[in-house]
């Protein structure tokens, strides 16, 4: 049987760099963000051009943490052989918790600045759970690239999100997550301590979950 493929779709306006410290045993492949191409492209019409990069008939992992796993929902309505991991994500527009529904309520997402959280990096560590060190240096070099355009765009697509009609979806949470914290829809992997930059700071431990889904689908 070939070996798995995944595919790897990054926070917003996070790269590659997030998934640095994972050890998958098989193809890996990073999807880029595309920069959207108005700032009224649709979430589905945005989720087609990024099916684009996977291949109609392959069966594979789509690996998205945060915003990434909306879109390898998204792709994941494209593609019916790919299988969506979250990570540090959500699996429907239900599972929003109270502060991004107040945000959605009052419309901040309209008025606040996209860019913030550049000026207050240590309230961003706060919320996200990054580490101090090699992991806080990271999260300040993503702050500092972020595109105000495409983060303001990211933002409202999210809080916007129609998830009616997604296919079901793995689920991997930390219980120290501010960003999407545990709530009363089931999690089927839920990690101690893991905060929402996990994917860091507790990759050892995903890439075995990973690592052991893939597995368990070859051994069928």
């Amino acid at each position: 049987m070939a070996e798995p493929t995944f595919y790897l779709i990054s926070g917003l306006g996070a790269d590659e760099r997030i998934f640095r410290n994972l050890t998958l045993r098989g193809r890996v492949q990073y999807l880029p963000w595309l920069p959207p191409e108005s700032a009224d492209e649709s979430l589905p019409h945005y989720a087609e051009r990024m099916a684009r990069a996977v291949p109609e008939g392959q069966p594979c992992w789509l690996v998205g943490v945060s915003f990434g796993g909306t879109v390898a929902l998204e792709i994941a309505r494209r593609r019916p052989l790919a299988r969506a991991v979250l990570v540090s994500s959500i699996p429907d527009a239900d599972c929003l918790p109270w502060l991004l529904r107040l945000i959605r309520a009052v419309r901040a997402d309209r008025w606040l600045p996209p860019q913030l959280l550049r000026v207050m990096p240590r309230v961003g560590q706060w919320y996200f759970g990054v580490e101090n060190g090699e992991e806080y240096a990271l999260f300040r070099d993503i702050l500092q690239k972020l595109d105000p355009a495409y983060t303001r765009w990211a933002v409202r697509s999210l809080l916007h999100w129609d998830s009616r009609g997604v296919p079901g979806s793995i689920q991997i949470l930390g219980t120290a997550d501010r960003v999407f914290p545990p709530g009363p829809t089931p999690v089927q992997y839920l990690i101690p301590g893991g905060t929402h930059f996990m994917i860091l700071s507790r990759a050892a431990e995903i890439s075995r979950i990973l690592n052991g889904l893939a597995e368990d689908v070859r051994a069928r």
